[in-house]
């Protein structure tokens, strides 16, 4: 198995609404066990939550029950990590401290994004952890 990697839900959706590209490459990835997910509580209920959002699943040619049998296959391969300890890292969308927060309990390498702008911003900073766009992190898998 690969690099352990946080997919957040940006490119989760963004898998789930177009046709191809990057953020396919990645899920793909994923389910094929060459890199491994790592889940958490909190960004678990954000997958959940985007899901159940008719106007951003409105664009996918996925049924809701296709999506639902995508994210469990997406989660039967995730690594599940509790976090016990928030960095808060102070990123300027708080709510997406949780994501890194998950990284750095996961000991992930990635954090993969379509908002790497956003992750970029933090008061605190972990020099082992990269923060890439499905774009980026697909050209490294090949």
């Amino acid at each position: 198995m690969g690099l352990t990697v946080v997919v957040n839900t940006s490119v989760f959706v963004s898998a789930l609404i177009g046709t191809a590209g990057a953020s396919r490459q990645v899920l793909r990835a994923c389910l094929e066990r060459r890199c491994r997910p790592a889940m958490g509580e909190k960004l678990f209920l954000e997958y959940e939550s985007v899901l159940q959002r008719p106007t951003v699943m409105r664009g996918s040619p996925l049924s809701a029950p296709e999506r639902e049998k995508l994210l469990d296959a997406f989660l039967s391969v995730c690594k599940w990590v509790p976090v016990f300890y928030l960095w808060r890292p102070n990123l300027p969308d708080e709510g997406d401290n949780h994501v890194v927060e998950l990284a750095v309990a996961a000991g992930a390498e990635v954090i993969v994004t379509q908002n790497v702008r956003d992750f970029r911003g933090g008061e605190l900073r972990f020099p082992q952890l990269e923060i890439l766009t499905a774009a980026q992190f697909a050209m490294r898998l090949r």
